[in-house]
């Protein structure tokens, strides 16, 4: 019998987009010609949930709780009902009305109700809507469609709260039950969960589950469980498929089971699976595909099954890994996706976009070409085995998704992309002249410069994110960034001038990490939006993990593991003994706060202390350190390998004579267009003919770049003194209006 797949992500990962694994393993399959369903469970429950009937049964369940007395159990608890939740409840005919409207609203599809949405007396109002004051600033340069966008997002907000408090408290937009798969080092209470009721939010679920497998009829059912939020709701999802459909195969994979299965040995899991992979999907995927054809002399790829009641990890396959190149274009057939609903949680520009607009998502490069962070998994396949993928393939790659999917942005979603491969890709997207709009994720390394962003920039690159971490140049090395926090100034700089906006991941209580370095590295944080090179950032405390050089070395790092007991389901967070015998958590409050305000341009002039409700060290950061630092003058030696690229056009030329004390000789005007505005410069005839000449051969529609040293070999055949002429006003101008030099 020929093996029929579904593919799904459980619930829930995010609103307004699907998460690309199940999309890039449906690619490769294609070039197998292996026919596959793929589906994102998460967004189908979301639109269940949040409709008109949804809402019917939700207020229908909750009514339970509003009996008199108004008490009511959550977790084993038992405690009074908020007012919030009152108000919600008495208001329901309020959101039932409403919420059909809004929903297409936030999927693009009803734009005119902003209008009604922005006048505040449209949407019913709960406690998420308190913060709105402070929204005015903020939306009188973002139109009233953000600011309905965001409007509609606290709605949503406010019935989640209900949700949590009246009917499931397990429930989240991007997250299920995540407590239950959080550093589950013992499957007891997982399991224990799994046996009892379902909650309303899995018979939600269970129904779409029930629908789609009855239509798909699937001999091999496969679960992407990417995060600690999907990790319940695959397992329950499976659960289901077990108990009705016994003779279908399930297995998982996906970034949950990648670092924390690795040493999984609890039997009981496989009373839900019949096989968990670990790493890159292709090469195992396709093995047990064709193991369903086999009785005897089955292979397998880093999988666990269970034998003889036992869990066993087998990997006895010669089959090499799928290189990046073999492994097909993501498909997201199957997927609803002009249905994903986009949200504004937080009004920052940057900030919005891991939640607003739909998103194809895209990897330049397998694993990290840095791969030496110390707080990082660089032990495992998936940072440590670094492959690129050429820059024409991408492209390739990215025109075949615009025509499936209709929508021209990209997310590459890399560990860290190398600034070779971004700068190929630009120019191979500017060769192509394709319109796109992408991001990515980066570290902040001094190959960014000035030109490099242009660059990226004329490509369609509107954003980066990249790890600062600590912002403390003694912790960046010894955690193995390769970075110095002036470095990052300079960088950010770079990216901010060239209209490309700056995310950054910061971390606190790296161990030895001291309280006087925490504070300094606000400081850091502080001076960098205050200078407007950083547009938004997001604090995280140091978690220590398995596979990273802390985990595996930590005496190397000040810190000393509680315990080396390794449990029978998911090991990978480590609790430790910092030897500072410092509580970092106590700092969460105060970074999170003054960096949500930093990022909104405002509380710069606040003394660091009064983020704080207890006593910190003054800073000893120099309050202009950042400053100065974007004072120095750039090194304006350019090497002779130099690649040297034009983006503007051609030039309108005119001859003209120039006569001075009885001399004359013939000069050249060139004058350019660009999408803003014209400039002319003027050369003499004969440098004038040489740079339209040779403007047309460095220009990016180009397949061959040429370098500095080619360049003034091509000069120096017909003229004198190139250095003298690369320096010259005419050239600088060409600089300034893109004359690159990388």
């Amino acid at each position: 019998m020929k093996t029929k797949l579904f593919l799904i992500t459980p619930p829930f990962t995010q609103l307004n987009t699907p998460y690309p694994a199940t999309a890039y393993i449906k690619g490769f399959l294609n070039t197998k010609d292996i026919a596959a369903v793929q589906a994102d469970l998460g967004i189908e429950v979301i639109l269940k949930l949040f409709s008109k009937k949804g809402l019917k049964d939700l207020f229908e369940v909750a009514g339970l709780k509003f009996a008199p007395p108004v008490r009511f159990s959550v977790s084993g608890e038992v405690g009074e009902i908020s007012d919030n939740s009152k108000r919600i409840y008495a208001l329901q005919e309020e959101y039932i009305k409403t919420i059909d409207s809004v929903i297409a609203f936030l999927q693009g599809k009803n734009p005119t109700l902003a209008l009604q949405i922005c006048q505040e007396d449209y949407l019913p109002e709960a406690s998420r809507f308190a913060q709105l004051e402070e929204l005015d600033w903020a939306f009188g340069t973002m139109g009233t469609q953000d600011k309905a966008k965001h409007l509609a997002t606290l709605y949503l907000e406010d019935i989640s709260d209900f949700i949590v408090e009246c009917v499931d408290a397990n429930f989240g937009f991007s997250r299920y039950a995540e407590r239950l798969g959080r550093s589950a080092n013992s499957f007891d209470e997982l399991y224990e969960a799994l046996q009892q009721e379902t909650t309303y939010i899995d018979n939600v679920l269970l129904s779409i589950l029930k629908e789609r497998i009855e239509t798909i009829q699937p001999t091999l059912f496969l679960i992407s469980i990417p995060f600690p939020g999907n990790l319940y709701s695959a397992f329950r999802s499976a659960q289901w498929v077990k108990k009705h459909y016994p003779e279908i195969k399930i297995s998982a994979g996906g970034g949950f089971p990648n670092t924390e299965l690795r040493s999984l040995s609890d039997e009981r899991v496989f009373e839900f699976f019949d096989y968990i992979t670990l790493d890159d999907g292709e090469a195992p995927i396709e093995l047990i595909i064709e193991n369903e054809q086999l009785t005897i002399d089955k292979e397998y790829k880093r999988t666990f099954l269970l034998e003889d009641g036992k869990v066993v990890y087998k990997n006895n396959s010669l089959k090499h890994d799928y290189k990046q190149s073999q492994v097909g274009t993501p498909d997201y057939s199957d997927l609803l996706l002009d249905k994903y609903i986009s949200v504004i949680e937080i009004v920052n520009p940057m900030h919005r976009m891991w939640s607003d607009g739909r998103w194809n998502k895209l990897t330049m490069a397998h694993g990290c070409y840095w791969g030496k962070c110390t707080f990082c998994d660089i032990s495992l396949d998936y940072i440590k085995i670094y492959e690129p993928v050429a820059a024409s393939l991408l492209c390739d790659r990215m025109e075949q998704m615009m025509e499936q999917t209709g929508e021209n942005g990209f997310h590459y979603v890399d560990e860290a992309a190398p600034p070779a491969l971004m700068r190929a890709l630009a120019l191979e997207i500017l060769r192509r002249k394709l319109s796109v709009t992408w991001w990515t994720n980066i570290r902040f390394e001094k190959s960014f410069s000035r030109d490099l962003c242009l660059l990226l920039k004329a490509s369609g690159c509107i954003a980066v994110s990249g790890g600062l971490e600590v912002a403390s140049d003694r912790l960046l090395k010894l955690i193995d960034k390769g970075v110095t926090v002036e470095q990052v100034a300079k960088v950010t700089r770079n990216f901010t001038e060239a209209g490309i906006m700056v995310h950054s991941y910061l971390m606190y209580g790296y161990p030895t990490q001291t309280v006087q370095e925490t504070v300094d590295s606000l400081e850091m944080v502080r001076q960098l939006f205050e200078v407007g090179v950083l547009q938004s950032g997001f604090w995280h405390q140091f978690a220590m993990t398995a596979h990273s050089p802390v985990g595996m070395y930590p005496e190397k790092f000040g810190v000393v593991k509680e315990t080396e007991v390794i449990g029978t389901f998911a090991n990978n967070d480590i609790n430790y003994i910092d030897s500072t015998g410092i509580d970092h958590g106590k700092f969460s409050f105060g970074l999170k706060k003054s960096l949500f305000n930093f990022m909104h341009g405002i509380c710069f002039d606040y003394s660091l202390q009064e983020w704080f409700d207890f006593k910190i060290p003054k800073t000893k950061i120099p309050e202009d350190f950042i400053f100065n630092a974007l004072q120095e003058p750039e090194d304006f030696k350019i090497k002779s390998t130099a690649k040297i690229v034009w983006l503007g056009g051609k030039p309108f030329v005119e001859e003209f004579t120039k006569s001075k004390k009885g001399n004359s000789w013939k000069m050249m005007s060139l004058t350019f267009h660009d999408k803003k505005e014209s400039f002319s410069i003027q050369t003499n005839k004969a440098e004038g003919e040489w740079l339209t000449e040779i403007l047309q051969k460095v220009s990016v529609s180009n397949a061959k770049i040429y370098t500095l040293q080619e360049i003034k070999t091509d000069f120096e055949k017909q003229q004198e003194d190139f250095e003298l002429f690369w320096y010259s006003k005419p050239v600088n101008s060409l600089r300034e209006y893109g004359l690159l030099v990388l």
